[in-house]
């Protein structure tokens, strides 16, 4: 069966390999179109990038959406210093073919939800969540028609990577990412914890280069930028892949371990501005609103995403 998604993004070369992946997955996953935020770089190139992604891949009939330029409130903090001016340094850019939709993308999901039935279609948002706050927000009648929503954000046992506490996603938007966690619908969120598990080796750039066609010379140019940026930053060997889990979570699930877990956002404090507060232990009884993935399982991951790169 072939699930509905709507994939809402910041490219960023790790969201531009979770795109990769998920076009290369048409018998299971329908892409009915794709949302950008600001986020790793402004809108103006996350828009641009994604639609750039859709001509690589040759998927220019896949609609894409730009959204919201800013957080819902306070002021944006981007990524370059770890993926580059442009957000996918690494892969030659230029002006897309593939064209920008004449409609703001928070109108697209509200319109696109209000007409589907319920529990139909799979939110999948690997950026700052304030696309799917503002739809919430909007109108609230299109939660029933969520059946899931995929999030990479957060992080409990790996700490932060823009702050001691804070992964960047949700602190770019504490307050969309609120909205979000206590929507009601299920969950399921892939942190630092789990994306810090499936980080590219040499041997995995080698694997991608010696597919030989145009996606995997982009996706291997982007990792090897994107490894040193990530280095430098955190000191973590290899590109950690954090977007890419979401895809591969709904290709191939038993890839991750999930525990259902109580998990709160931080939205007041200037310490620890966007922390995740994951009762991984149920120490609180909170109610258990997340399937927080804790472990992955590194060769299977890497398998399927050469397998599903080779197709291209």
């Amino acid at each position: 069966m072939t699930r509905k998604i709507l994939i809402d993004c910041d490219p960023g070369q790790d969201d531009a390999v979770m795109l990769f992946l998920a076009f290369a997955a048409p018998e299971e996953l329908d892409i009915m179109g794709i949302t950008t935020v600001a986020g790793n770089v402004p809108l103006a190139k996350t828009e641009r990038n994604a639609r750039l992604l859709c001509d690589v891949a040759n998927v220019g009939h896949v609609p894409v959406y730009a959204g919201c330029g800013r957080p819902m409130v306070n002021e944006l903090h981007t990524a370059e210093q770890v993926h580059g001016n442009e957000g996918i340094d690494g892969m030659e850019i230029r002006e897309p073919q593939t064209p920008m939709q004449d409609v703001h993308a928070v109108d697209f999901l509200v319109e696109t939800l209000k007409g589907a039935e319920d529990d139909s279609i799979t939110l999948v948002p690997t950026g700052p969540l304030t696309n799917i706050a503002r739809a919430i927000e909007r109108d609230p009648a299109i939660l029933p028609k969520v059946s899931e929503i995929v999030i990479m954000g957060g992080a409990r046992s790996e700490g932060g990577n823009i702050t001691p506490s804070a992964e960047f996603n949700i602190f770019v938007d504490p307050h969309a990412a609120e909205i979000v966690f206590d929507c009601g619908r299920p969950l399921t969120v892939f942190g630092l914890d789990v994306t810090h598990q499936v980080r590219t080796s040499q041997q995995d750039l080698d694997r991608i280069g010696a597919l030989g066609n145009k996606v995997a010379d982009a996706v291997q140019g982007m990792l090897g930028f994107y490894g040193r940026g990530a280095r430098n930053q955190t000191r973590l060997k290899g590109a950690p892949l954090h977007d890419p889990c979401t895809i591969a979570y709904l290709l191939k699930p038993e890839i991750f371990k999930l525990r259902e877990c109580n998990v709160r956002v931080e939205t007041e404090s200037a310490l620890t501005m966007g922390h995740t507060a994951v009762d991984f232990w149920g120490v609180t009884h909170g109610s258990k609103n997340v399937q927080w993935a804790y472990k992955a399982q590194a060769d299977m991951f890497f398998d399927l995403l050469i397998d599903h790169l080779a197709r291209y």
